[in-house]
């Protein structure tokens, strides 16, 4: 079942590959951009339940989703291009075996833990 899921999230990826080539940019935006949801993970700092909350807001296709779309409804870009690089590094993530996280600690995803020292 881990090889479906994992195929299903490189399939999102790759629907995120193309909404992005409807958006007119350079591919190397992509490649830029893809990584930057990661800043969510820095309120780590702050605690575990704060960091958590703030990873699965910048890691949440739901979100990225109604971004996108708002962005389409109001014909704006820069909010379409916002909706995909989450989207598409959501399912980078998900597909790398990263899931969303519990307010326990980093390692603790809604995937199972992460990490060699699995419990």
């Amino acid at each position: 079942m881990k090889t479906v899921l994992k195929l299903e999230e490189l399939a999102q990826l790759g629907l995120g590959f193309y909404l992005f080539s409807l958006l007119g940019y350079q591919w190397w935006w992509f490649l830029v951009l893809l990584l930057t949801p990661d800043i969510g993970m820095l309120r780590y700092v702050f605690g575990n339940k704060i960091g958590a909350l703030c990873y699965n807001i910048f890691h949440h296709k739901g979100l990225a989703i109604i971004i996108y779309v708002l962005g389409i409804y109001l014909s704006l870009p820069l909010m379409q291009l916002i909706g995909v690089i989450v989207f598409s590094h959501a399912a980078f993530d998900r597909a790398l075996g990263y899931g969303l996280k519990y307010e326990k600690g980093f390692k603790y995803t809604h995937l199972g833990e992460i990490g060699n020292n699995k419990n």
